[in-house]
Parts: C-alpha cells; sequence; structure tokens
C-alpha cells in the first residue's frame, strides 16, 4: 500500500514538473521577441478568425509559429475580440504585446489636411485621390460646405463618411460664429457670413490681416458700394473648378456673372471657396477700422486705407514695385539671351494692377454707389 501512494506521489510530481516547465517555456515563447525586423502596417479584414489571422502575421513575417498565436488566443484570461483594421506591428514585438495590441483595437489613424480656400471642387478631387478611403461619392456637396481641418481616419473609412464629417464640422463653426458675431453686422443670417468669410479667405493669406479684411467688405456693404473683390470674378470665370492661371482682364471685369462685385452690388450669390474657422470668426467679428480700400504691398500683404486719395497712393507704391520687379526681370532675361514664356499679353487683353476693392486703375476711380 506505501508503494502504491509513493508512485502516486512521484507521478503528480512529475506531472506538475512537466506543466511548469510547459508553463515557463510558454510564457518565454510569449514574451520573447518576434522574427519582425522593422515596423510595418498589417491589415486585419472583417470577419478574420484566429486561422486567418495567423496565417496573415505569419506571411508577413509578425509570426513564426502561427499555431502559438492561436493558442495563445485560446488561454487568454481575459479573452477580447480583435477589432478589424489596419494596425502598426512594431519591430520584434512578442507574442503577448501583439495579442494586447490586436485585442486593444488602436487601429492606425492616418490624416488628411484641408487647405483653407479650398473650393468644393478641389476638395472633392483630393478626397477621391485619398488612398485607404473607399466608397464613391455619393453625397451632395456645395461650395462652402466643408471645414477646412486636419481629419484623422482609418482604412476602410468611407468617402462620403469623412465628407459628412466635414459638412457636420462647418455646421458647427458657422452655429457658434453665428452666436457670438458682433451685433448690427450688414449680414442676415449664416449663409451670408459663409459667403463673406469665403471671400475673406482668397483675399488673403495672411492670418493677422483677416479681420482687418473683413472690416473693409463690412464698411462697404454698410455703404452699400459694391465690393469690387477680383477673386469673386474668377470664382465667376472658373466656377471654382481650375485656376484661373492668368491675370484678370478689364473684359473679365465687365462680365455679367453673378459672382462679378465689380457688376453687382451686395454679397454674390455663394461662397467662392470652403473658409476656415479664423475667416469665419472674422466674418462675424471684423476689426472696428474705417479702411475701404486695400492693395498688396510688395511684402505678401496688403495697404489699406479709409479714402479714395490714400488708397491712389497705395496703388502707386504697389505700381512702382512692380516696375522694379519688371525691370529686373528683363535685366535677368538679357544676360540670359531669352524671354521667360508666358510674359506677353494677347493684343486686347490688358490686364489690370490688382488693386483689390477699388476699380484698377489708371486711373482709380470711386467706386460706384
Amino acid at each position: 500500500m506505501l508503494s502504491y501512494f509513493r508512485w502516486v506521489l512521484l507521478f503528480i510530481a512529475l506531472l506538475v514538473t512537466l506543466l511548469g516547465g510547459a508553463l515557463f517555456l510558454g510564457n518565454r515563447l510569449l514574451d520573447s521577441p518576434g522574427p519582425l525586423a522593422q515596423t510595418r502596417n498589417v491589415v486585419i479584414p472583417r470577419g478574420a478568425g484566429p486561422a486567418t489571422m495567423a496565417r496573415i502575421l505569419q506571411e508577413e513575417g509578425v509570426l513564426e509559429h502561427g499555431r502559438l498565436f492561436r493558442v495563445a488566443l485560446m488561454i487568454d484570461p481575459a479573452p477580447k475580440t480583435i477589432k478589424a483594421g489596419e494596425y502598426e506591428i512594431p519591430a520584434r514585438v512578442s507574442m503577448r504585446t501583439l495579442v494586447e495590441l490586436l485585442q486593444s483595437g488602436k487601429v492606425v489613424q492616418r490624416r488628411l489636411t484641408i487647405p483653407e480656400g479650398m473650393t468644393t471642387a478641389e476638395v472633392l478631387d483630393l478626397v477621391r485621390r485619398t488612398e485607404a478611403l473607399t466608397g464613391e461619392i455619393t453625397l451632395d456637396v456645395k461650395e462652402g460646405d466643408l471645414l477646412p481641418e486636419t481629419y484623422f481616419y482609418s482604412r476602410d473609412d468611407t468617402r462620403d463618411g469623412l465628407l459628412l464629417r466635414m459638412k457636420e464640422a462647418m455646421d458647427k463653426v458657422l452655429d457658434e460664429a453665428w452666436r457670438k458675431r458682433l451685433a448690427g453686422l450688414p449680414l442676415a443670417n449664416r449663409r451670408d457670413v459663409l459667403v463673406l468669410a469665403s471671400i475673406i479667405e482668397k483675399e488673403t493669406g495672411v492670418a493677422a490681416e483677416r479681420p482687418k479684411v473683413a472690416a473693409v467688405f463690412i464698411n462697404r456693404l454698410r455703404r452699400r458700394m459694391r465690393l469690387e473683390s477680383d477673386p469673386t470674378v474668377i470664382y465667376g470665370l472658373t466656377g471654382g473648378k481650375a485656376p484661373l492661371n492668368r491675370e484678370l482682364t478689364r473684359a473679365d471685369l465687365q462680365s455679367s456673372s453673378p459672382y462679378n462685385t465689380y457688376q453687382v452690388a451686395g454679397l454674390p450669390p455663394g461662397p467662392i471657396s470652403n473658409p476656415g474657422r479664423a475667416a469665419i470668426i472674422a466674418a462675424t467679428n471684423p476689426a472696428r477700422d474705417r479702411s475701404l480700400y486695400f492693395v498688396a504691398d510688395g511684402q505678401g500683404g496688403h495697404a489699406f486705407a479709409a479714402n479714395l486719395g490714400e488708397h491712389n497712393r497705395n496703388v502707386e507704391r504697389w505700381r512702382q514695385i512692380q516696375r522694379e520687379r519688371q525691370e529686373q526681370q528683363q535685366q535677368g532675361q538679357q544676360q540670359q539671351g531669352q524671354q521667360q514664356p508666358g510674359q506677353q499679353q494677347q493684343q486686347g487683353q490688358q490686364p489690370v494692377v490688382p488693386t483689390i476693392t477699388g476699380a484698377p486703375p489708371p486711373p482709380p476711380r470711386t467706386p460706384r454707389q
């Protein structure tokens, strides 16, 4: 009888030893560095089971033993569902860390930046060309509907879904700006804010100038002066579908487009771009400034004026800068022995000096009332 118990105890001791060794070896395998030489992205497709995941990970070089991965999922004391998606797998990742990563659902976040002032046609083209998004664009998107921002998305997110987020973001910003607007603005509703902000966005790329540019247009609207904004004319010619790629001409400024604010009073019938948050805030909270005109200052910004005489002097300074630049360019061409293409204007197509919100000289005229 004593001999029997000795054998039982011996068997139990051996079994415990074997189990302990197996657990020790399993933990070593779970925590030892994997074979992946460098970080890479791996896509776990929807509906993939443990066997499919193990095969994909083994084919991508993340695992050496696919069966061990399946066992690791089976013995997990707190199993979680693995979310499909694109994962960034670190180099030499261990089996345990890999399982934790896949169970966390922390898929790769891609980003898409929409620059301020893009037209809707340009945004839609950008979204169509963005990799990792899926589906055709079926959402009805109009000019000014989309807020320029940086948007994060995951692989296989839909294009319509991303555009819907842009629309919702624009609505939210417009609502907030309208609630916090300065009292007494000559803007009837959110739509007017959007239209004006889109013009401001196209007129200046200098952040500090936006409130002052907004003030110029607000002042002109209050006085029932025509806005005379070049970007609105350009939009009327192109529909926002492509750049104009040339200077505006006098004929352009006399066109009958409803977006030609040299001919049509008040705001144009719709936005001419997708304005950013800062331009929208500027439209609802313009600077306290009496300026009615502005023109390029040759330094990347603009010179502002409260009356036509001051504006004409600013225009003359800008024209002098242009003449000096043309002389330098001509000297450079002479030294090179050739003329750069595209410098000659076609007969009858005289370019205008970009004197924004003031008719192009010579000579500058008082804006029509």
